[in-house]
């Protein structure tokens, strides 16, 4: 597998927001999306065994998987070996292709808002569903997809603050009046930490 990085820091994001955890970035994605916060494309070869070798470095049990998009090269074997050294693997995808079975918890963040029919969701189960919220999607067309835990709304980062703060209250009005949705803010940009 194309590694970009394998790095320890806490969970920015969703469910488990600030929970130490292991992130196992692979390489490449195959969207191109216009907000996109992660230079995902280096990286270097590595086997099942030297990915595992790296994670087991850290106490925390709960390992990311995240790209890019993962999909693209996660296995079967390599969320077999973590589970092997007692660790709970969860992917983050966009949700364009299918995951291996053996996966604990699947977030799905879907691009279609923004890309259209490149962007199609193929997953229908997930634990939660993380939707990057400009203020003018509408988020209610995940209706249909089951979700295990959580529905989140996490306002888009656009790099201007004025805009952001805009989308921000914009995504917790829309909290207010379809209160299935929950807010996640990137707490790692908030404590700027990996």
């Amino acid at each position: 597998m194309k590694v970009n990085e394998i790095f320890y820091s806490l969970q920015g994001e969703g469910y488990y927001a600030g929970t130490a955890a292991v992130f196992v970035r692979l390489s490449g994605c195959n969207l191109r999306c216009p907000f996109c916060d992660t230079q995902h494309e280096s990286g270097t070869e590595m086997s099942d065994e030297e990915i595992v070798a790296e994670v087991v470095q850290y106490p925390a049990r709960l390992v990311v998987i995240t790209g890019g998009e993962p999909s693209l090269q996660l296995t079967k074997s390599l969320v077999d070996a973590l589970h092997d050294e007692d660790r709970f693997v969860a992917v983050e995808t966009n949700g364009t292709r299918r995951l291996p079975s053996n996966v604990d918890w699947i977030t799905l963040s879907p691009k279609d808002l923004f890309l259209g029919r490149e962007a199609k969701v193929e997953l229908s189960i997930v634990d939660e569903i993380k939707v990057v919220y400009d203020g003018e999607t509408e988020p209610s067309m995940y209706a249909d997809i089951m979700c295990t835990h959580a529905r989140f709304l996490q306002p888009c980062d656009t790099g201007d603050p004025v805009r952001n703060a805009e989308i921000t209250a914009k995504a917790i009005d829309y909290i207010k009046g379809h209160p299935q949705w929950k807010l996640s803010l990137q707490i790692h940009k908030i404590l700027n930490i990996q």
